[in-house]
């Protein structure tokens, strides 16, 4: 095993990433293709349809490899097979194939569809299978009933594989969250170093850092809305919904430090810009806030048990509000006082990711 990782970590980077990237992925591979090969199966085999495409189609549409939504990516699947198969079936039979019949199936059905349901998958399935209908497969009689009942066994297998072959709901959502703590980390310690160098490159380097986390905030607020469909629909993972339920409320509190870091970064550029100091007590409380990044890292990834917990991570946060004094900008520039009302503010987000609530993480900065 340790030669493997030896191997790996030999690897170019931009290589690793591609491995690592594969590795998370491949419950959810092995999701999809079971779930379209039995889907295959059970049309084909119980059923008796001779060329079931849209059963192993709609298992993989309906699992995919995000976790999130997946019951409401099944109903929308299979209700916009439907409505595309009815109303391709009803018109191509009535008005035939070509150009111009399949520009009026695609506007009829996906009309149709958004004016049963905001979904965003509804319509393009409707519009897709409405075109299969009208130029591939022969329309109207039992064939489009039995598109149909094809859907709807590819989603319930889908459902059913979920079950039963899950991913670690709460494994996948500590990861983001800890993923994007471990950037602020890091895009704090950059800017501290920027800022007792007075260097505008290194404070805009660690802006930019803050800046690229939404991709990174929103898979993991994907990831743990998915976690908690997970965790209701496998047995395997039912006792982990209270869990899922404490990690999925550290989302907006995280999101939100992220967004008070990067106001910080931008008016500590402004300053570097202007050649307006900031106070080096100010500039201490950064890096401490930058190494409580780390703290809050290790308290995600955590396993139940082990330190850091929420109430170690809390005492470290709760030693940098003594240092955030108000005191400390007193006849202070305004910019000054703006970052460092901004860094109290910032504080008071890292407290609610360990899992105070709101009115005792604004009391310890009183």
């Amino acid at each position: 095993m340790n030669w493997l990782r030896q191997r790996f970590h030999a690897l170019p980077p931009s290589i690793r990433r591609r491995v690592r990237r594969l590795w998370l992925s491949l419950v959810p591979i092995i999701q999809c293709s079971l779930a379209a090969g039995i889907a295959w199966w059970i049309a084909v085999n119980v059923f008796g349809h001779p060329q079931p495409f849209f059963a192993p189609i709609a298992a993989v549409v309906s699992l995919g490899l995000s976790l999130s939504k997946r019951w409401r990516r099944s109903v929308e699947l299979v209700a916009g097979v439907t409505i595309g198969i009815l109303i391709g079936d009803l018109l191509v039979s009535w008005i035939g194939s070509g150009t111009w019949q399949i520009i009026v199936v695609v506007a009829l059905a996906m009309s149709v569809a958004v004016f049963l349901d905001n979904g965003p998958l509804i319509p393009m399935q409707a519009a897709s299978s409405g075109v299969l209908v009208a130029t591939l497969l022969p329309p109207g009689g039992i064939g489009g009933f039995h598109r149909a009942i094809d859907a709807l066994i590819g989603g319930v297998v889908g459902m059913i594989v979920v079950a039963l072959i899950p991913v670690n709901p709460a494994h996948r959502a500590r990861r983001d969250a800890a993923g994007v703590l471990a950037t602020m980390r890091d895009s704090a310690r950059t800017l501290v170093e920027g800022l007792r160098a007075a260097d505008e490159k290194q404070v805009y380097a660690a802006l930019e850092t803050a800046r690229g986390t939404q991709d990174a905030i929103n898979t993991m607020r994907s990831d743990m809305s998915g976690g908690r469909e997970v965790s209701a629909l496998s047995p395997l993972y039912w006792s982990s919904r209270d869990r899922l339920q404490k990690i999925s409320a550290t989302a907006d509190p995280i999101d939100n430090a992220v967004r008070n870091f990067r106001v910080i970064a931008r008016r500590a550029l402004g300053m570097i810009q202007r050649g307006e100091p900031l106070r080096p007590e100010i500039i201490d409380v950064l890096g401490d806030v930058g190494e409580a990044f780390e703290v809050l890292r290790a308290m995600m990834i955590a396993n139940p048990g082990e330190e850091p917990d929420e109430a170690e991570a809390a005492r470290v946060l709760r030693t940098i509000t003594r240092k955030a004094r108000a005191e400390l900008v007193l006849n202070s520039s305004l910019s000054e006082t703006a970052v460092m009302a901004e860094l109290r503010s910032l504080l008071i987000d890292m407290l609610m990711i360990t899992g105070l609530r709101r009115s005792s993480a604004v009391a310890t900065l009183r």
